[in-house]
Parts: C-alpha cells; structure tokens; sequence
C-alpha cells in the first residue's frame, strides 16, 4: 500500500510539472495587440457583435488565456447604420431602472438608435463577454465605438486601411471566419471549393 501511495503521489507530480510547462504565461509589455477597423453599414447588430467580442477578448491568439488581457484594439465606424431582423427595431426593448421606486424605463431599438447609436452595437458586444474586472478595467476601454465613418485613430489606422470582412448571412462561401484559405476548402464545408468541385463533377 505503501508503495502504490508513492507511485501515485510520484505520477501526480509528474502530470502537475507538464501541466506547469504547457501554461503558457506573458508579462504586459510583451502583448502584441492590433487595431481592427470594422463598418457596422447595413451589417446585422448579432452578428457582427459575435465576430467582434472574440477579438477583444484574443480568442483568435494562440497565446490567449481565460484570466488574461491577450485581447486587441476594435475600432467600429458607421454604428448610426446597423441593421436588425425581423421587427427588433420596434419588439426590441432596453430596460434599466433609475433606482428611484416605479424607476424602470424601456426605449424601443429604434428610439435607443436615434438617441445613443453606439449604445445598441456596445450593449450587444459586451454582453457576449463575461461581468468581471476583466472586462470594465481593461476589454471595455479597447472597444471604440462612433456613430459616423469618422474616428481619431488616425495615427493607429492611417488612411487605406481596409475594414474586416462583413458577416455573411449563411456559414458558406470563401468566409473562413478568421482560419484561412484551408476553412473553404474542406469537403464538409457547404459551398466551399472542394464542394463545388464536386457539385460540377
């Protein structure tokens, strides 16, 4: 029994070292971060907030980690022009209360768009992140959001720069959602090259 207690205590520490050199851990100054410009024109609210909450977080860096600020710097123009489905400008409702008794407001999407056009893309954005100190001290304030096509980012996204590609509608095409050439060219993947490929043959 003895004996069985120190193989197990010795494949514990063994398994805890690996885990400990597969961590991977960067101080602040060595963070690479990058400005994205994005056109929120006639792009739906959902899903553009999808393709942009994982970019502040640094889901698409292999360094990225959970507890860590690994995320970049999003730049969004034109936020007076998102489109929503349906009947969500007039069924969509914000709420918040003032915290005074019989205090709860709402605004309809269309009248929140008219009055604060960055609040409908920003609401949606951060919704998709979790409510920690993570998010208010450090993930908010790289989230620039601006109702016209005009922004002071200039000396970080000189004049030139292209904008992310727009969200399709259907997960099909030559849209690799940030993998590369290799997304369109699977064969599982519907309306990719090596499916077409096939439909023509």
């Amino acid at each position: 029994a003895v004996l069985c207690t120190i193989q197990a205590t010795a494949t514990t520490a063994i398994a805890n070292s690996q885990i400990e050199l597969l961590t991977m851990s960067f101080p602040g100054r060595a963070v690479q971060r990058t400005w994205h410009l994005v056109d929120a024109a006639s792009q739906t609210v959902g899903r553009l907030a999808t393709t942009i909450a994982p970019i502040l977080k640094g889901k698409h860096k292999p360094t990225y980690r959970p507890n860590g600020d690994c995320g970049d710097y999003v730049v969004i123009v034109n936020a007076d022009k998102v489109h929503f489905s349906g009947k969500k400008w007039s069924d969509k409702l914000y709420r918040w209360h003032t915290g005074y008794p019989g205090g709860l407001k709402e605004r309809p999407a269309k009248d929140m768009l008219e009055r604060k056009p960055e609040f409908v893309l920003r609401k949606a954005i951060l919704g998709m992140i979790y409510r920690n100190n993570l998010r208010m001290s450090y993930i908010e304030p790289r989230l620039k959001i601006y109702a016209g096509p005009d922004h002071p980012h200039e000396a970080q996204l000189p004049e030139g720069i292209k904008s992310l590609p727009a969200h399709p509608r259907k997960r099909m095409g030559d849209f690799h959602f940030g993998l590369g050439s290799k997304y369109s060219e699977t064969p599982v993947q519907v309306g990719g090259a090596k499916a077409r490929e096939c439909e023509d043959a």
